[in-house]
């Protein structure tokens, strides 16, 4: 995972919409992919966003960075930051009950922590 960007969850920010779409540069490509976000966010996770709601991500664990509104509030980055943990792959509790229902959403997060857990054994 070497030029991969792996969020305390598992995400690979190098791959998420919202990153790729805080790095475009030209306005208009921006503007399309802030919209398939939206139609994702929406139908994907059942959230009711509008365009405005799509704003800019330097992914969770940068400390000065932008931040994806709900990245903002992450149970998860939350909990991983208050036990000083570089990723949820290294926490005792690992898979917790909030892991459990974020990995019902994207699985490809879990097997991301299940490949750094089983690398650091």
């Amino acid at each position: 995972m070497t030029n991969e960007m792996i969020a305390y969850c598992g995400l690979d920010c190098h791959s998420c919409p919202i990153y790729l779409a805080t790095r475009e540069h030209n306005k208009e490509k921006q503007k399309e992919k802030r919209e398939e976000i939206l139609q994702l966010i929406n139908e994907h996770y059942g959230l009711e966003f509008k365009l405005e709601d799509i704003t800019d991500c330097d992914g969770c664990m940068t400390e000065t960075g932008r931040l994806f509104s709900t990245c903002k509030d992450c149970p998860i980055k939350k909990c991983a930051r208050k036990k000083e943990l570089e990723s949820c792959a290294y926490c005792e509790d690992y898979v917790c009950k909030t892991l459990e229902e974020f990995f019902a959403k994207e699985p490809d997060a879990k097997t991301r922590l299940d490949t750094i857990r089983n690398s650091s054994d």
